[in-house]
């Protein structure tokens, strides 16, 4: 007999197995999750199979509005951060971040996958059903806007706000070097070990020196990991198929150099 085509995967997302209509697909989805604080918003995934890339965005407590773009050509991960500024303490309506890493294999499901998810019950409010590290990152390096379209076309519309405030690792740029990208995008920002009076902006009184700044985000809800199931066939053959996916939650903290505290003002001793 035919073991069962699709599990029961209750509150779950599950893949839908048909075939993608043509070569390449578009698609949407809008999960409801919940924050730490215990407040639900609303989370938006965007595949496009063609590209070979996904989006995930979704609005913090605090308004902030999160994007991540995973890039999978490129092998370059996009964390944008659209911050509310604090209009009574002289700062501009929003700041804009961006942060660019490398992405690694299997961190997230691929693109094609994630463009035939489809859910069960869309009212359902997701919770992820792994808890990953915290990722601690040092963001020594400044990303040139212009010619940050090498690393990843993304960059030009998703950091199109953060110009001026790109930011990546040195130990990315070496990988990326090594895969023949132009050097002169790049430009080590000033460290401790080269002003020692370089502080933390949570320690700094002055709003007018430079500092440290540290900014922490979270992927409350993403799918990590595919699913397979096992089916057995009338002469007993075992197969596996695409069944589901698994969800996981992901914190990072990005330390980056910036020229004054007035633009990390949300990084103060409590």
């Amino acid at each position: 007999m035919l073991g069962p085509r699709l599990p029961a995967l209750p509150a779950l997302l599950w893949l839908a197995l048909a075939p993608l209509p043509g070569p390449a697909a578009r698609a949407e989805l809008r999960v409801r999750v919940r924050l730490p604080g215990g407040q639900v918003t609303e989370e938006s995934l965007q595949a496009d199979s063609g590209s070979d890339c996904i989006s995930l965005e979704l609005r913090k407590a605090d308004g902030a509005l999160i994007t991540l773009t995973a890039d999978f050509r490129q092998e370059v991960k996009i964390f944008r951060a659209l911050i509310l500024g604090e209009l009574e303490r002289g700062q501009s309506q929003f700041q804009a971040l961006c942060f660019v890493t490398r992405l690694h294999r299997n961190e997230i499901i691929p693109s094609e996958s994630m463009a035939k998810l489809r859910q069960k019950n869309p009212r359902t409010v997701r919770q992820a059903e792994e808890v990953r590290g915290l990722e601690h990152l040092s963001m020594d390096v400044a990303v040139n806007f212009s010619k940050g379209a090498q690393l990843s076309s993304h960059i030009h519309n998703v950091c199109a706000e953060a110009k001026e405030a790109i930011y990546t690792r040195e130990e990315d740029v070496k990988f990326w070097l090594e895969k023949g990208m132009d050097g002169s995008m790049f430009e080590v920002l000033p460290q401790t070990s080269d002003l020692p009076d370089l502080q933390r902006c949570k320690l700094c009184t002055d709003r007018w020196k430079p500092c440290i700044c540290s900014y922490s985000l979270s992927i409350e809800w993403y799918p990590c990991m595919l699913k397979y199931c096992k089916s057995r066939d009338a002469a007993g053959k075992v197969s596996s198929y695409k069944c589901g996916i698994r969800s996981c939650q992901k914190g990072y903290t990005f330390d980056y150099y910036v020229p004054q505290k007035q633009l990390c003002l949300w990084d103060e001793e409590t």
